[in-house]
């Protein structure tokens, strides 16, 4: 197995070794890396928008997107699953809406830095 290592030296070692010291643990930077795969998606966050105005049902959501219910269902299972989105069960139907405020203001600020571009 190759690995990767600098083959130069470093122009100011403390900072290496300060930046080195104040990164993450690799794992969390993996959890990181998946968090914007699942963000990355153009339908998912179609949904993350949309469910920042209101919850919503999977037939509201496919109507707003002009999508499947099915097609929906199963960005929703991956952004459930993610942690992104959080369900509950009133009558039969299941609504869904973002997992917590963080979310929302992750979306809100990566809109902010695009529309400043």
């Amino acid at each position: 197995m190759l690995e990767n290592h600098c083959d130069c030296k470093p122009n100011d070692i403390e900072l290496v070794k300060r930046v080195k010291h104040n990164l993450p643990e690799f794992d969390k930077i993996m959890d990181l890396s998946d968090f914007f795969k699942t963000m990355g998606d153009s339908t998912r966050l179609q949904i993350l928008m949309s469910l920042q105005e209101h919850e919503m049902c999977v037939s509201d959501l496919a109507n707003v997107l002009d999508m499947t219910k099915s097609a929906v269902s199963h960005q929703l299972k991956v952004l459930r699953i993610s942690k992104l989105v959080k369900s509950q069960k009133i009558g039969r139907s299941v609504y869904y809406s973002l997992d917590d405020s963080h979310i929302e203001g992750i979306l809100k600020k990566s809109f902010e830095h695009i529309q400043e571009q």
